[in-house]
């Protein structure tokens, strides 16, 4: 049944109770689903244990999630946007330049990687080697943050009058940045359970990147 609006086509108080209650107990269900698999692991978690940690009944987590590959897929596409607009904003706040290119590495270290351990959890463990469904999805997250980087780098580059040596350097460094990062942060956060000295790590990472930067362009960058 549709909601029910009033005459000048909003929706009446009581409709918009619903919607708020409907949208709160969405992301009460997103946020238990994200500390169940962070913690016990996506093959570990039940939808009864889920339901269980959001308060709701297992019925209430089926109408608004298909199954755990549809949770899963909901939790990247928030984490990819928090990912994204924290890399984003550092960039855009130092400006076009390699001082903003540092400074978002630094943001994926320092910020991400510090303040959403459970969100790193689910983007860099969870969400590996599952269906093709949620493989695919996780394939076009990285390609969008590839994209970012790409984006930036050619940002930098006309702002500050660089070129690239190569016709794929900037999409090249692109990958290797994400597949760095992605492979830091795997080693650090859980094998080696370094969260404590990630700042630290990460000033090594972007140092070392940065210097595979400006090996690619034919002018020296400033770092």
């Amino acid at each position: 049944m549709p909601a029910k609006k009033l005459k000048d086509g909003k929706l009446s108080p009581s409709a918009l109770r619903r919607q708020r209650e409907r949208e709160h107990r969405y992301q009460t269900i997103l946020a238990a689903a994200e500390k169940l698999f962070a913690k016990e692991g996506y093959h570990k978690s039940s939808m009864e244990q889920i339901a269980n940690a959001s308060e709701v009944s297992v019925g209430a987590v089926y109408f608004y999630f298909k199954n755990k590959d549809d949770l899963i897929i909901q939790l990247m596409d928030e984490m990819g946007y928090v990912l994204r607009s924290t890399l984003g904003k550092a960039f855009i706040k130092h400006g076009a330049t390699m001082e903003g290119f540092k400074q978002a590495g630094y943001a994926f270290f320092e910020d991400f990687c510090v303040n959403y351990p459970e969100k790193c959890a689910i983007i860099f463990r969870e969400s590996v080697g599952k269906s093709t469904h949620v493989e695919q999805h996780r394939k076009e997250l990285f390609d969008k943050c590839t994209g970012d980087v790409r984006k930036a780098l050619m940002m930098v580059c006309e702002n500050q009058g660089l070129t690239f040596k190569g016709k794929y350097s900037a999409e090249v460094i692109a990958v290797s940045i994400m597949g760095i990062y992605e492979r830091v942060a795997y080693q650090y956060l859980f094998w080696q359970d370094n969260t404590h000295d990630i700042k630290l790590i990460g000033k090594d990472a972007v140092a070392f990147l940065l210097g595979g930067v400006n090996n690619l362009l034919n002018e020296a960058a400033c770092t």
